[in-house]
């Protein structure tokens, strides 16, 4: 039988899961009775409240990671909104191209990579475009996740017959290997282009270099206005001048982004003034 959460356990773990991950579940009690009443169960806590008080009391946080890894909502798929792959390979990589030639070298982000197929669906547009030339860049590409579990899924690469169905053939067969009857894994080559790191949207954001492209697709749908424009703004510092940011299809930019609109989903770091200035819906 599935555990119920009191009013209490639910608002203790809303507050806990907005203040620290910036993640709404205002309207998702269902939601998180089903993904922890199990796991609840099983580890002889008898309701939420025995486990949220362990949970909250662990000084080591691998409670409060696994807490956060069972209601963090990770659905994904290869070339999911294909018009951003097609924009990347007609607009973005020929720039970086021409803007980048003298450096040879691109700074990548896919700051929530979930279980991969995000990340490997733009390293395999990038390796289509660039062909043989592509050992000629010094590609950083990396990809984050607040989800320690989807993570270890996106290092191995390793993806069922029904997850790789929307993979064309002709890049199934040229990047993946089959790991046996009902697996493949993605080539070595593409998953050594990628650093998968754990981190936290809310965190304070660094880089080394601006990024070329940040990417943080169907994320912030969970986030409430005021963190979503605060994150824009933080992905907008670590842009470079020409650089582009994707979001989802689903989702919105504040009003008053210094980015500039290009089109549905898609924005760029410019000098000049934005043409305008509305949320996209």
């Amino acid at each position: 039988m599935m555990l119920k959460l009191t009013d209490d356990d639910f608002s203790r773990l809303v507050t806990y899961m907005k203040k620290n991950y910036g993640i709404n579940l205002e309207k998702k009690r269902i939601l998180i009775e089903g993904r922890l009443s199990n796991m609840v169960t099983s580890r002889g806590f008898k309701n939420f409240k025995e486990f949220i008080d362990f949970a909250f009391a662990d000084k080591s946080g691998s409670e409060t990671m696994q807490l956060v890894n069972k209601l963090t909502t990770n659905h994904t798929f290869f070339l999911r909104e294909p018009e951003h792959f097609d924009f990347l390979k007609s607009t973005v990589l020929p720039y970086i191209e021409k803007n980048n030639a003298s450096e040879h070298s691109m700074n990548i982000w896919c700051a929530a990579s979930s279980t991969g197929q995000e990340p490997y669906t733009i390293a395999m547009t990038i390796d289509e475009y660039f062909g043989a030339n592509l050992s000629r860049w010094r590609i950083s590409f990396l990809c984050t996740d607040v989800d320690t579990d989807v993570l270890k899924t996106a290092r191995e690469g390793i993806y069922s017959e029904d997850m790789v169905k929307d993979v064309p053939p002709q890049w199934l067969s040229k990047y993946f290997t089959k790991k046996d009857d009902k697996h493949y894994q993605v080539i070595d080559r593409l998953r050594n282009m990628i650093t998968f790191r754990q981190f936290n949207l809310m965190d304070r954001i660094t880089c080394s270099k601006p990024y070329d492209l940040i990417s943080c697709r169907n994320v912030m749908i969970y986030f409430e206005q005021e963190t979503k424009n605060e994150l824009i703004e933080r992905f907008y510092d670590v842009t470079k001048e020409g650089g582009y940011l994707f979001i989802g299809h689903a989702e919105s930019v504040g009003r008053g982004t210094r980015y500039t609109y290009i089109k549905p989903a898609i924005y760029r770091r410019t000098s000049e003034a934005p043409a305008n200035k509305h949320s996209f819906l």
